[in-house]
């Protein structure tokens, strides 16, 4: 994809994480397992979606796992836009762990969670790579950023793991360097914009709508 245009804001991607689940609170790994929301993620997707609308995004694209569609359903009631589902960006698939409480999963795999955790390449309960992950997801996002207008947005509503191996792809970042960007918490949400030298991270893990950077780094 080109750089930005001097002059212009470029075109941005919003990497929005879907509500809250019962498995959210109970700390249960969900990866591929189709999970809906609750009535607080719900409210969550609600109230994030007015203010996503201020972004007056072009395109919405999500995961068609229940939870990130009925989020993507809220802002699509705000903006009148249409929302294409994409199976790629679904949640990691995770094997045996899906299902398995945090606790459970220290327990019962702590070497392999370990392992994971220092950025080591792991098949999460004999699923997916990480890797694997950016290799279905960034395309898709990719592929649909590059057909925006000069400055358009992009709104990517799927799961926190399958966000973060998409950014650190976009990102360029080497993939043992994917667990330096922190979590997203239910339906708040990450923002990449066009630059010069490809795509750069603008907000992460925001809840509030993006303020232009005032000062030297801008």
């Amino acid at each position: 994809m080109s750089g930005a245009k001097s002059g212009g804001p470029g075109r941005r991607i919003v990497l929005w994480r879907h509500g809250q689940t019962a498995w959210n609170l109970e700390r249960r790994f969900q990866g591929s397992t189709d999970i809906e929301l609750t009535g607080t993620g719900v409210a969550q997707a609600r109230r994030a979606a007015r203010l996503l609308a201020g972004l007056r995004p072009d395109v919405i694209i999500a995961s068609d796992l229940s939870r990130a569609t009925a989020t993507a359903a809220e802002l699509a009631a705000v903006t009148g836009l249409e929302v294409t589902t994409h199976a790629e960006l679904r949640e990691t698939y995770a094997g045996v762990w899906q299902g398995l409480t945090h606790d459970e999963i220290i327990e019962r795999h702590g070497e392999e969670y370990a392992a994971w955790k220092r950025g080591e390449p792991v098949r999460r309960g004999g699923g997916e790579l990480e890797t694997e992950v950016a290799d279905r997801a960034a395309p898709v996002v990719l592929e649909q950023a590059a057909k925006l207008p000069e400055n358009g947005t992009l709104v990517v509503v799927s799961h926190g793991g399958t966000i973060r191996t998409t950014i650190g792809r976009l990102l360029q970042l080497e993939s043992r360097s994917w667990e330096a960007l922190g979590g997203l918490t239910n339906c708040c949400w990450s923002v990449l914009g066009e630059g010069a030298r490809g795509w750069r991270l603008l907000e992460h893990n925001a809840g509030t709508l993006p303020e232009a950077v005032l000062g030297d780094d801008d």
